[in-house]
C-alpha cells in the first residue's frame, strides 16, 4: 500500500472512529429533557439506554458477513451515512416512539463499523496493531468524550435537546468524505488456502473465543451502565445537569490518554495481567466512593472509573492479537462483540430496573462492583498469548 493510500485509511479510520460512541451516549446528558418534552417514562428511558448494546449486539453479529459480501470500505462508508440519517431523524422525533425508531439506524450503523474496524487494522497494517489499535481507539474516546460534554453547551445555545442531538448527525456526515474515496478502491477478506470464510458462530467451539467474549461482555456492561446513569447518580447526589454532565466527562476523557498509551504496552505483550488487574482496581474505588459518599469527592470517583473504562481499548487490542489473520480477527471480532454486548445491554436496564425498585443507587452500584471479579478473571484468561485459530477444527470452522 502507498503512503498516499495508507494516510487516507487512517485519515478514514480516524474519522470513523469519532463518531463510534456519539450516538449510544449523546442522549444521557439530556435524558431528563427529553423525557419531559416526550413524556417518556422510566421503562421507556431504561428501553433507550439500553438500545445501543442491543443493536451493538445484533448488527455487530452480521458484520463480518456484510464485510465480506459488499466490501469493508463500502460498508464503512454506509454506516456512517446510515448513522447520520438516524441521528437526524432522532434529534426530530415527536413521540418516544419515533425516538426510539430513529436511534436503531444510528445505532446500527456504529455497530457494524464498530466490529469491522479491528479486521480493517489487521489488513492494513499489520505490523502496526499497536499503534492503530491506539489512533482509533483515542479518536473514540475523544468523541465519546465531545458527545458527553458537548451536548449539553450545544443544547442551551441552540436553545433545544434537538439541536444538541442533530449535531453528531453533522459530524458523522463530514466522517463520511474520505470514505467516499476508500469506498473505490474495495477491501474483501481472502480465504485461506482456497477455504472459505471462518463461521463466526463457529468460534462458541474455542475456549479463548469464550473467554473473549465474557471479558469484552462485561467491560461494556460496565461501561454502558456508567454512560448511561452516572450523570442521574451524580444529579441525584444534588449536583446540577452542567456538573453532572462535566463529571460524566471526566470520566469519558479519562480514556483518551490510557487509548494512546494502553494499546501499545499490549501489543508488546507487557505486563498485561497487571496493567488489567490495575484497572479493576480502579473500578472497584469509584464505585465505592460512590456508594460511601459520592459528594466526598466527586471528580476522583469519576476519574476512578475513568480509568477503569480503559479495558477498552486493552480488549480490542487483545482481539486483533488473538487472531491470526485479519479473517479470524473479523469472525472472533464480530463473535465476542455480539454476544458481548448481549451481554452488556443488561447493565443500563439492569440499573434502572434497580433503582426504580430500591429508590437508590447503592444496590446497583453494589451489583456493578462484584461483575468486576469475573471482568478481571476473564481479562487474565484472554492474555495468556495463543491464536483463535489454532482452537478450531477445519471442518467445523469453515463455511461448506
Amino acid at each position: 500500500m502507498s503512503r498516499r493510500a495508507a494516510a487516507l485509511v487512517v485519515a478514514g479510520l480516524v474519522a470513523l472512529s469519532l463518531n463510534l460512541r456519539p450516538a449510544a451516549v449523546s442522549i444521557a446528558p439530556v435524558l431528563d429533557d427529553v423525557r419531559g418534552s416526550l413524556g417518556m417514562g422510566t421503562a421507556t428511558a431504561g428501553l433507550l439506554t439500553t438500545l445501543p448494546v442491543l443493536c451493538f449486539a445484533g448488527f455487530g453479529y452480521i458484520a463480518p458477513w456484510c464485510g465480506r459480501t459488499f466490501g469493508v470500505h463500502r460498508v464503512m462508508l454506509a454506516s456512517l451515512l446510515v448513522t447520520a440519517g438516524g441521528l437526524m431523524l432522532r434529534a426530530e422525533a415527536g413521540s418516544s416512539a419515533v425516538l426510539l425508531a430513529a436511534s436503531i439506524p444510528a445505532l446500527a450503523g456504529t455497530a457494524t463499523a464498530n466490529v469491522l474496524i479491528p479486521s480493517l487494522v489487521k489488513r492494513h497494517f499489520p505490523s502496526r496493531i499497536g499503534a492503530m489499535t491506539a489512533a482509533y481507539t483515542t479518536a473514540l474516546a475523544i468523541g465519546l468524550t465531545a458527545a458527553s460534554v458537548l451536548t449539553v453547551p450545544v443544547a442551551d445555545a441552540t436553545g433545544s435537546w434537538r439541536g444538541g442531538l442533530a449535531t453528531w448527525a453533522v459530524v458523522a456526515l463530514l466522517a463520511a468524505i474520505p470514505w467516499l474515496a476508500l469506498a473505490r478502491k474495495e477491501v474483501r477478506p481472502p480465504p485461506l488456502a482456497g477455504a472459505s470464510a471462518i463461521k463466526t458462530l463457529a468460534l462458541r467451539r474455542s475456549p479463548l473465543a469464550v473467554a473473549m467474549t465474557l471479558f469484552f461482555g462485561l467491560q461494556s456492561l460496565q461501561a454502558y451502565a456508567v454512560f448511561g446513569w452516572l450523570p442521574q447518580i451524580f444529579r441525584d447526589a444534588g449536583f446540577s445537569a452542567t456538573t453532572a454532565g462535566l463529571l460524566l466527562g471526566v470520566t469519558t476523557a479519562t480514556s483518551i490518554p490510557i487509548s494512546l498509551v494502553l494499546p501499545g504496552l499490549t501489543a508488546r505483550g507487557r505486563h498485561q495481567p497487571a496493567i488489567i488487574a490495575g484497572l479493576c482496581a480502579s473500578y472497584v474505588v469509584g464505585y465505592l466512593g460512590l456508594i460511601l459518599d459520592a459528594r466526598a469527592s466527586p471528580w476522583l470517583w469519576a476519574l476512578s472509573i475513568g480509568i477503569g473504562t480503559g479495558i477498552f481499548p486493552l480488549a480490542l487490542t487483545l482481539i486483533a492479537l488473538r487472531a491470526r489473520t485479519s479473517e479470524g480477527t473479523a469472525a472472533l471480532s464480530g463473535f465476542a462483540q455480539s454476544i458481548g454486548y448481549l451481554l452488556a445491554g443488561v447493565g443500563p436496564l439492569m440499573m434502572g430496573v434497580l433503582y426504580g425498585v430500591t429508590g437508590g443507587w447503592t444496590v446497583p452500584l453494589v451489583v456493578l462492583l462484584v461483575l468486576v471479579i469475573p471482568q478481571g478473571v476473564s481479562g487474565l484468561v484472554v492474555s495468556r498469548e495463543r491464536f483463535v485459530e489454532d482452537e478450531l477444527d477445519a471442518s467445523v470452522a469453515r463455511a461448506p
